[in-house]
């Protein structure tokens, strides 16, 4: 029996079988069209396709990880910046992710390079460094709202780096040096101002208790006389003795 002339059928069923049986993973579905009309999203699993009459375009419905490219930004107070941030985004409607727009992985760069210069433009210097949180998070309502339309969700944006002109950084390392100065010489006048509070606390109290001074004064005679190597021997005498010595010789 002779294969060759099935040959050619048998190639066009292989053909007809490979358009008709698709199989989908877990995480993708399957936009389908009818003679060119869209008319249902299947999968994931087993479809089967009519050959010739239905279309597939697959779709994948992971979390897609972005990077949005160093951007030339001007801030609003005119100081030059290069900012870059990545994007995390899913297809959350099959199809209008095929229908709506013609490469949605391509729309959402594009989209996400131009609302991070406009955002960023929007804030001064100091906002941007110490307000990173608030521009994230109005980056992610702005694509968000601009993605939607393409069945597309923005779940987070984050600015990654912001790097500044070498003038700015000096300029930036001068001020915060002048800070920590001031915040030193701040400190050390607090530490100036409570130890002369202490010794006038402690002078009224010694000059308001005699009793308290002869008790100072036996105690730096001891601490004189106890060091190791010590050979001088003090005799305390009551202090209202030597102030009567004093007295009498006026």
């Amino acid at each position: 029996m002779h294969i060759a002339p099935f040959l050619p059928f048998v190639i066009l069923l292989l053909i007809l079988l490979f358009n008709t049986i698709k199989i989908l993973k877990e995480y993708e579905r399957g936009v389908i069209f009818f003679l060119g009309r869209f008319t249902a999203v299947r999968g994931p699993g087993l479809i089967l396709l009519i050959p010739g009459l239905e279309k597939m375009h697959k779709v994948d419905l992971r979390t897609v990880t972005m990077d949005i490219p160093s951007q030339d930004i001007i801030s609003k107070d005119n100081v030059t910046l290069k900012v870059n941030g990545v994007v995390y985004f899913r297809v959350e409607d099959p199809e209008k992710s095929v229908v709506a727009v013609e490469n949605y992985l391509a729309a959402t760069a594009q989209i996400a390079q131009t609302t991070l210069r406009s955002v960023i433009g929007q804030f001064e210097l100091d906002e941007i460094l110490s307000m990173r949180d608030q521009i994230n998070a109005r980056l992610q309502s702005i694509l968000d709202e601009h993605t939607e339309p393409w069945g597309i969700k923005v779940s987070t944006v984050e600015v990654k780096a912001i790097d500044l002109p070498i003038e700015m950084q000096r300029a930036m390392a001068k001020q915060a040096e002048a800070e920590r100065d001031k915040r030193a010489k701040v400190i050390s006048a607090q530490g100036e101002f409570d130890a002369a509070l202490k010794l006038s606390e402690a002078a009224k109290v010694l000059n308001e208790s005699p009793n308290a001074i002869t008790l100072r004064y036996l105690d730096t005679m001891k601490e004189i006389s106890s060091g190791e190597g010590k050979s001088t021997t003090f005799f305390p005498l009551p202090v209202d003795f030597l102030t009567n010595i004093m007295g009498n010789n006026k």
